[in-house]
């Protein structure tokens, strides 16, 4: 995996919009929508920096399966950036499963507007009495600095088999696969104040409907 190296400005320029869609767009703050899952490993990867040793459990039930197919960076850097950006993830979705909008989990790997798109992600979820279900696959990982020490994060998601039970009734909806099933998140990482080998997702912007993450 080639390293690329953004400006700040160029980084936001190109996902502006998304960030917008991210905060309180239809395609995400539905539970139809982001039909999101967690990993069938309840353990972060190999990669992960020592300070995970103090990381909050991200444990999920045996019928939610998250897959992340990626290859790690070759940079040092971009590795921790990509390893925290997928455990964010799966604090999200971690956060839906244990239906709390105030969950560690997310808080432990994020701040700002990360934080709060994870919050209000999870109380939709809340809201709308849902869990996830099925598998939700990742891919197609690419990394680029962002100044001297952010790193934005960009992958691809097929939530195709990735779907919504009904938490009072266990009644799954289901959904066919199409265009709407395959987003594009960005977001951009960055090292905790506190500590140079924790990160921290900062923002996240997710765009629906991505046809180069179908092809």
């Amino acid at each position: 995996m080639a390293r690329r190296t953004l400006t700040t400005a160029a980084a936001f320029a190109a996902t502006a919009t998304l960030l917008l869609t991210a905060c309180g767009g239809s395609n995400d703050d539905s539970p139809d929508d982001i039909k999101g899952a967690d990993t069938g490993s309840s353990t972060p990867s190999a990669s992960a920096s020592k300070a995970d040793a103090k990381a909050p459990d991200l444990s999920v039930p045996d019928d939610l399966h998250l897959v992340f197919d990626f290859d790690k960076p070759s940079d040092s850097k971009d590795a921790a950036a990509l390893d925290t950006a997928t455990n964010y993830i799966r604090a999200l979705k971690h956060g839906i499963v244990k239906q709390d909008p105030n969950d560690p989990a997310y808080q432990y790997y994020s701040v700002g507007s990360a934080a709060k798109y994870a919050k209000s992600q999870i109380q939709a979820w809340v809201d709308g009495g849902w869990t996830p279900t099925g598998t939700d696959k990742y891919f197609k990982a690419d990394t680029a600095g962002v100044g001297s020490t952010g790193v934005l994060v960009t992958f691809c998601r097929n939530q195709a088999k990735s779907y919504s039970k009904k938490i009072k009734t266990g009644k799954t909806h289901y959904t066919k696969e199409s265009l709407d099933s395959y987003q594009k998140f960005s977001i951009l990482m960055r090292p905790s104040p506190d500590s140079a080998d924790t990160w921290k997702a900062q923002q996240i912007e997710v765009q629906g409907r991505v046809k180069e993450c179908q092809g």
